[in-house]
This record gives structure tokens, C-alpha cells and sequence, in this order.
């Protein structure tokens, strides 16, 4: 589980990278605010996370830029192109561990930069999942709807309609994406005549 987490990390790290050169503290916040399996992500757990992707080569450090006076100087970090290409096949994973609770969400935020099947095949699998574990919470339900108070019953119903909003919404996304791509939106709105 913690090396899952951990391969999960530098896939989320490598991928912010991707977009932009970032220091440290950029990189936590941006991953403790967009990317929900990193919501309490420390600096002791990011900062060795840094350390083997630089051993690794697939990012490197640059800390050039100038510092507040008194202050240590900011290191940026920034992917290279072998980072690049490591990030790239761990886009192209669509195993099990890609629809999971934690590395579904990560794995949606960089969906930009995954290929079609491979999206749908995660958003296939992560449906999957959903729907296997709503049967699962109904059938419980039903067998101890007697014994339940009114408490743990709505706290039962929420999940049961929460599950049932996300295979909702698991579906439109994989119908969008066998439909084919519709026609180029107009430009600034301005028609020739």
C-alpha cells in the first residue's frame, strides 16, 4: 500500500511538473488542493519523494533564482525529458490501481495528457468498481435495515446516492468519450458574411 502511494506520488509530481517548473512549496500545494489523495501531504513526505526523482533523473533542481534577503535561495524544479517519458508510460497504465479510491482522482487530473482507451478504460474500471460496491452496500442494507437506527440509516442512504451520482457521472464521461468529436467551436464569436 505505501509503495502504491508512493509510485502515485511521483506520477502526480512528475505530472505537475509537466506543466510548469515548480518549488517545493508550489508543488504541496497545488498537490494538497487539486489532487484528493494528497489532502494532508507533508514536506516530509514530499521532500524525499523529490530526492528520488532527482536520483532518478527524471527531474532536476535549479536554484538560481534570487532569494528574499537573509532567506535561503527557492529551488525550482523542473521534469526532464527522461521524466517526460517515465511520466508518459505511467499514463498509459490503466490497471486496477488507476481506479481505485486514491489514484482514480490523480490519475482524472492528467487525463489531458492520456489517451483516449486508455481514459476510457479507467473510467470503465472505476465504474465497475462503483457499481460491484453499491451492490454490495444495498445487499448490507437490506440485511440490517431492522437493526439500523435512523442515524446510521441515512448515513447508509448518502452513501448508496452518493455512489449512485459518481456511476452517474462515470457514464457520461464514457459516453463523451465514444462519441466523436464534434465541430470546432467558432472563433471569438465573429461571423464572415
Amino acid at each position: 500500500m505505501v509503495a502504491r502511494r508512493r509510485q502515485l506520488l511521483d506520477f502526480a509530481v512528475l505530472g505537475l511538473l509537466h506543466e510548469s517548473p515548480m518549488h517545493g512549496y508550489e508543488l504541496r500545494r497545488r498537490l494538497n488542493a487539486a489532487l484528493g489523495a494528497f489532502r494532508a501531504l507533508s514536506f516530509g513526505t514530499l521532500y524525499p519523494c523529490l530526492k528520488d526523482l532527482l536520483a532518478n533523473e527524471w527531474i532536476v533542481e535549479d536554484a538560481s533564482a534570487p532569494a528574499p534577503a537573509g532567506r535561503r535561495p527557492r529551488i525550482t524544479y523542473a521534469i526532464t525529458d527522461a521524466g517526460r517519458r517515465e511520466f508518459d508510460s505511467r499514463a498509459r497504465l490503466a490497471d486496477p490501481a488507476a481506479w481505485d479510491d486514491d489514484g482514480f482522482d490523480v490519475r482524472v487530473a492528467f487525463f489531458s495528457r492520456t489517451d483516449r482507451d486508455v481514459r476510457l478504460r479507467i473510467l470503465e474500471g472505476r465504474r465497475s468498481r462503483l457499481e460491484e460496491r453499491l451492490q454490495t452496500m444495498r445487499e448490507a442494507s437490506l440485511r440490517s435495515r431492522e437493526r439500523m437506527d435512523s442515524w446510521t440509516a441515512a448515513l447508509q442512504r448518502h452513501g448508496e446516492e452518493a455512489t449512485e451520482r459518481e456511476v452517474r457521472w462515470l457514464t457520461e464521461l464514457i459516453d463523451a468519450e465514444h462519441r466523436p468529436p464534434g465541430p470546432p467551436p467558432p472563433t471569438d464569436g465573429a461571423s464572415q458574411h
